[in-house]
């Protein structure tokens, strides 16, 4: 079949297909529907797992792509039972406090910050706010986190060893608690400890803040690790230690000497597994895509569904259309149109309805993605790969469930159609 004469019969079927869906409008509705929506779920959970990794990708910039985290137990996205014979690093020892020093001291350790996440009530004077978040650090902690303390200042590494109760509020907690005043000085209540406002800090909006609560529309504070341990019952087997590598050192390099380190303070054989982990920014990554892989694939037969709902409603349609074409279909026969001829016209068609309904749920999704982008932290963007594979799955919808109706008006016989009536 010449080019032109596929074009011209490619504009023909698109006509027919909107002809179509004029003449069976609630049919239409629900094919167009089910495309749509198929189409929609798969489009905004691309986008905002995209977003989702950017605003990672922003969390890693802050910390430094090569910083990584010492914990007592491994990250899993699966919880243990206390009868659970796997799980053995439930029994792991906390990270001491000469352990700490240790890795401070090495070399090749640029900075190591402790770090401790609680809540607490709050309270100035008579303002109380329930259940507010507060982190507990080394004073080193500014060199993992990009934000700024204006007014005010970071508490200093005296003050973080000897424990001062010094605390750095969130432009969030400084206006639920102290409102337009100026809050340096004063002295908030936290879990009925006294401590004195030093600075405020503007922090950046990235998703792994925000879903820790330490995002800026959060009331957060930033108090010494060692006041909260002497004042607040820190509990060191909960806490962390973010270590920074010095500039120009690979990450495997510090990695290995952190591992030694601890391998020999605690007397572990060679035979022995370690009884503590460290955790990459890479790790972290793959379990949240484990985590989002898992929600992505409910969003898919979610999809499947829509997809299986719309494929229906186009054989309904399609099937309909070449029972009252079927006259039509035996004059072109007769005047020389080849089955090929019909069969394109009607799979034209087919993908017409589905391509429409592809485009209303890309239009859609890429408007709910617009909204996440506004009002959330997430920068939720539509990949293009996700606009590619949402057209072709649609328009591979179209051609199979309408390869039926279209093999159908291609096998009928001219003369038997001619005398349809």
């Amino acid at each position: 079949m010449p080019l032109s004469e596929r074009l011209f019969l490619m504009g023909e079927g698109v006509r027919l297909a909107f002809d179509a869906i004029r003449a069976n409008r609630v049919r239409a509705f629900l094919t167009i529907s089910g495309i749509a929506i198929g189409v929609l779920v798969v489009v905004v959970m691309a986008a905002a797992t995209n977003g989702i990794q950017q605003s990672f990708k922003a969390d890693v910039d802050a910390t430094g792509a090569a910083t990584f985290q010492i914990r007592r137990r491994d990250i899993r996205l699966s919880g243990c039972s206390p009868t659970d014979d796997t799980c053995t690093d439930r029994r792991n020892p906390a990270i001491s406090s000469t352990e700490r020093a240790a890795i401070r001291r090495l070399s090749t350790v640029s900075s190591a910050t402790d770090m401790w996440s609680s809540s607490a009530d709050m309270r100035y004077r008579d303002r109380n706010l329930p259940n507010v978040g507060y982190d507990a650090m080394s004073a080193t902690w500014m060199e993992i986190d990009r934000g700024d303390i204006a007014p005010g200042r970071n508490f200093s590494s005296v003050e973080a060893q000897s424990g001062a109760r010094v605390a750095i509020v969130n432009d969030s907690l400084k206006q639920q608690l102290f409102g337009d005043s100026d809050p340096l000085g004063k002295t908030v209540m936290i879990d009925n400890v006294a401590f004195s406002v030093i600075g405020v800090y503007r922090t950046t909006a990235g998703f792994l803040k925000s879903l820790s609560g330490r995002g800026p529309d959060k009331a957060r504070a930033i108090i010494p690790y060692a006041a909260a341990k002497q004042s607040l019952g820190l509990w060191d087997r909960n806490a962390l230690m973010m270590v920074k590598p010095v500039d120009g050192v690979p990450q495997s390099e510090v990695m290995d000497d952190v591992t030694a380190t601890l391998r020999a303070m605690r007397g572990l054989r060679p035979s022995q597994i370690n009884n503590f982990a460290l955790i990459t920014n890479d790790r972290l990554m793959e379990t949240f895509d484990q985590l989002f892989g898992a929600i992505f694939l409910v969003g898919l037969a979610l999809s499947a569904v829509g997809l299986l709902v719309g494929g229906v409603g186009v054989v309904a349609i399609m099937m309909i259309s070449v029972t009252e074409r079927t006259r039509e279909i035996g004059v072109r026969k007769a005047l020389g149109a080849t089955a090929g001829t019909i069969l394109w016209q009607f799979l034209v068609e087919a993908a017409t309805l589905t391509m429409l309904g592809s485009s209303i749920g890309l239009l859609i999704g890429w408007l709910i993605a617009l909204l996440v982008r506004v009002t959330t932290p997430v920068p939720a963007e539509v990949p293009i790969s996700a606009v590619v594979a949402a057209l072709i799955g649609s328009v591979f919808t179209g051609v199979v469930f309408g390869i039926l109706p279209a093999m159908r008006a291609a096998k009928l016989d001219p003369v038997d159609a001619l005398r349809y009536e």
